[in-house]
C-alpha cells in the first residue's frame, strides 16, 4: 500500500497507525498502533504517540514530545518543544495503573508553548495559549493566556496569538486580523 504521508528512515510507524495525507513525520519519532494522525500535520523529531491518540488536522508537535494514551488534539493545535502531558496523577514504577489513564482534551488552536507541563485530567481550551513552562493543573478556558506554576491566568488572546485589550463594553480587537471579540463574565468569544 501506498502511503500519503512522509516518514523519516528513523521513524517508527507501527502497522495500525492512521497517519493522515501529507503529513510529515520526522527523524526519531514513533507512532504507535492505535494512533490516528489528521491532514498534514508535522511531527518533529524525538516525538513519541501512544495508542488511542487523536491529532487533528494540521497539528504541529515539536521535537521531544510525548502524547500518551488519553490525548486528543483537535485541529491547528501547536504542541511546542519538550512540553509534556502526563496520563495518570499518582505514578509509581511498581504499580501498573494503565486503567487508570485520564483523558486530556486541547482544543482547536490552542497553543502549548515550549517545556509546558499539562497534568492529566484538564481540558484545555480552543485557542488558548500556554506559556513555554507553565504547569497546567486545572482546565484552561477557550482563549484564555496562561503562565506560570502552577498555571494561572494574565488575559486572553486573538485567534491570531495576539493579547486581546478589552474596552468598557468588552470588546476587544485583534490588532493583525481585526477579527472582534466579546468579553462575557469569564468567557469569550469571537463575534467578528
Amino acid at each position: 500500500m501506498d502511503k500519503n504521508y512522509f516518514a523519516h528512515a528513523t521513524a517508527v510507524v507501527d502497522d495500525k497507525a492512521v497517519i493522515g495525507t501529507g503529513t510529515k513525520i520526522w527523524h526519531f519519532s514513533h507512532i504507535m498502533d492505535g494512533a490516528t494522525i489528521g491532514e498534514n500535520c508535522n511531527i518533529g523529531q524525538n516525538v513519541v504517540i501512544s495508542p488511542d491518540v487523536t491529532l487533528g488536522k494540521n497539528v504541529k508537535v515539536q521535537n521531544n514530545v510525548s502524547i500518551y494514551t488519553g490525548v486528543t488534539c483537535a485541529d491547528d493545535v501547536f504542541l511546542g518543544p519538550s512540553m509534556v502531558f502526563t496520563n495518570v496523577n499518582n505514578p509509581r514504577s511498581a504499580i501498573t495503573r494503565r486503567n487508570q489513564f485520564l483523558k486530556t482534551h486541547v482544543g482547536t488552536g490552542a497553543t502549548i508553548g515550549a517545556n509546558a507541563t499539562v497534568v492529566c485530567g484538564h481540558n484545555i481550551g480552543e485557542f488558548a495559549f500556554i506559556g513555554a513552562g507553565a504547569v497546567v493543573t486545572k482546565d484552561v478556558p477557550a482563549y484564555a493566556l496562561v503562565v506560570g506554576n502552577p498555571a494561572r491566568q494574565l488575559g486572553w488572546m486573538s485567534e491570531y496569538g495576539h493579547r486581546l485589550k478589552f474596552d468598557a463594553n468588552g470588546i476587544a480587537v485583534c490588532p493583525e486580523s481585526k477579527q472582534e471579540y466579546k468579553l462575557e463574565g469569564n468567557k469569550v468569544r469571537r463575534i467578528k
